[in-house]
């Protein structure tokens, strides 16, 4: 699947044209990625993460960074990557910048002559057993929790790597999701991206870009729900009518309908303004994250309701999209980090 998807350039969609890519921008990949997540949020999420992996080197605007990274994914076989940021005490301390003082026990970085040792353990990194480079965040030894954040791409088969095994979860069960250890990993100065304590800096440009993509994913979480539940709708007969004639299953459907509509018009105003102006903005991609992730988990669940029993067999194949809603919601801000960001912006200004 991961090659037919190669073959289309999903692994490719941001890589500008200069290096082998489809040059599509944030515009282009939500828009692929709200298609794909309509059958199978799973697989948006493997090209995704992939494209987030490849953000640092993108947003670096180092050319000698990008000439050796970016082309990798426009070979003959298919490249995945992974975005190494969460940790087990250091989450939301890693992508709130008054909070990066607070952060605990953070993977460490120090510069040994033209390397760095990196030692620590990241958590929850969806493709981490199948990527072959990792945009890792590490920070500076003495400086306090994550305050000296710096980001380094890494190859993974690089020795003192150690893959952990899959997480079992509740959705997004397709790709694969686990830790990655790191024990005294040398990686050369030259795979820095940015200078020592960016790293804060380029999580949030990296953050602020994305969420536009994961509102996609979520609003083709919705849309898939929706497209269910009208086909069921339109062919389930109560009453001596189909159901969609009944009021209250109208009433239903039509909600339902109006938030898909509005979750599209609010990732595809945030993606058109993060792929247009630098710094990419906070405000448009949290709120188009915040709405679209309720978006999803909110009509995934009325079209439950409107399956009745046949929405809880899984051969269904409603009960997933459920599952899959609650996902999103997670990665790149959950609902309390993304209402900080929202928050600041209205104070302060964008």
């Amino acid at each position: 699947m991961v090659e037919q998807g190669h073959s289309i350039g999903l692994t490719r969609v941001a890589i500008p044209r200069d290096f082998g890519g489809l040059g599509l921008g944030m515009l282009g990949t939500a828009v692929a990625l709200e298609e794909i997540a309509s059958v199978c949020a799973g697989t948006a999420l493997i090209f995704g993460a992939a494209m987030l992996g490849q953000a640092p080197v993108l947003l670096s605007g180092d050319p000698r960074l990008q000439s050796r990274f970016l082309p990798l994914f426009s070979g003959d076989e298919p490249v995945l990557a992974c975005n190494a940021v969460t940790e087990e005490e250091a989450g939301c301390d890693l992508i709130i910048p008054d909070n990066a003082v607070h952060a605990r026990e953070v993977m460490s970085a120090r510069r040994e002559g033209d390397h760095y040792v990196l030692n620590g353990r990241k958590r929850f990194i969806t493709n981490a057993q199948v990527a072959r480079f990792a945009s890792v965040f590490a920070n500076m030894e003495g400086a306090p929790g994550a305050t000296g954040l710096t980001s380094f791409m890494v190859t993974l088969n690089t020795p003192g790597v150690t893959r952990g095994p899959v997480a079992d979860k509740m959705g997004y069960r397709l790709c694969l999701g686990s830790e990655l250890l790191f024990e005294d990993v040398r990686v050369p100065v030259e795979n820095r991206v940015g200078d020592e304590g960016d790293g804060m800096a380029i999580n949030m440009a990296q953050s602020n870009m994305a969420r536009a993509s994961v509102a996609g994913i979520s609003t083709g979480v919705a849309r898939g729900a929706l497209e269910m539940t009208l086909d069921w709708c339109g062919t389930r007969v109560q009453g001596g009518r189909h159901l969609h004639h009944h009021q209250f299953t109208a009433a239903k459907l039509a909600e339902m309908s109006a938030k898909v509509d509005a979750s599209r018009l609010l990732y595809l105003k945030a993606a058109h303004k993060a792929e247009n102006e630098l710094p990419a903005p906070q405000y448009e991609p949290a709120v188009a994250k915040l709405f679209a992730d309720r978006t999803a988990i909110e009509v995934a669940d009325l079209a439950m309701s409107l399956a009745g029993a046949r929405g809880y067999l899984r051969s269904f194949g409603l009960e997933k999209r459920l599952r899959d809603a609650y996902g999103t919601r997670i990665h790149e801000g959950t609902p309390e980090v993304l209402a900080l960001a929202i928050t600041e912006s209205l104070y302060l200004g964008d």
